[in-house]
């Protein structure tokens, strides 16, 4: 993680952790079978949650990553400080499961790309911190059409 990012408190992280890892059961994902949860820290403290909502026709589908910022966003909640994001076939959690690129490019939206942690974990015991500018490095966001 790169030098002037605050750390979060590891209590803190595993908290995040432990409600990413409850959200699998709430997972949608008849088609591939990989559940995805995560845990979004609003600048405030507060918590949102998401999971992977699959759909038959794929390009409906939505990540884990997207439903939780959607649903803070849609509260008036505009600044992040973290996310957490697990996910494993069948809910198993055997490697990291990092956003995809669109889920990136949400986070380029709302989430300053230096500051923004990334939380991608296994368990509370296994995980590693990333900010989004480590995951994006030529993002493209608001900033971008001053």
């Amino acid at each position: 993680m790169s030098g002037g990012v605050k750390p979060l408190e590891t209590s803190l992280v595993e908290e995040m952790i432990s409600l990413a890892i409850r959200q699998l059961s709430f997972s949608y994902t008849p088609y591939s079978g990989f559940k995805v949860g995560a845990a979004l820290l609003a600048e405030d403290g507060t918590l949102y949650t998401g999971c992977n909502i699959e759909n038959a026709a794929y390009t409906p589908t939505n990540c884990a990553e997207r439903t939780a910022f959607f649903k803070a966003v849609s509260e008036g909640v505009r600044s992040f400080r973290a996310i957490c994001v697990v996910g494993g076939k069948d809910g198993v959690l055997t490697e990291y499961a990092a956003p995809c690129g669109v889920c990136r490019q949400v986070m380029m939206e709302f989430c300053d790309p230096d500051r923004f942690q990334i939380i991608l974990a296994t368990g509370t015991d296994h995980y590693d911190i990333f900010t989004l500018r480590e995951l994006l490095p030529q993002g493209f966001g608001p900033g971008s059409l001053a």
